[in-house]
């Protein structure tokens, strides 16, 4: 599977609650952290959640 590796870039700070959540389960608390998930399903979802707050790019 593909590897994707995502990267916060702005604030969570007047964004609704379940999409802060969404980064927090991501594994997500700074601006600029990144972290590297599966490219699944759910974490699919998650990024469709938040994707304007994150960047994402693939990782071989």
């Amino acid at each position: 599977m593909a590897k994707l590796k995502i990267t916060q870039t702005k604030s969570v700070i007047s964004e609704k609650q379940n999409q802060r959540d969404t980064l927090r389960t991501l594994g997500l608390k700074k601006i600029g952290q990144s972290v590297v998930r599966e490219d699944r399903p759910e974490v699919l979802g998650m990024i469709r959640t938040v994707n304007h707050l994150v960047a994402v790019e693939e990782v071989d």
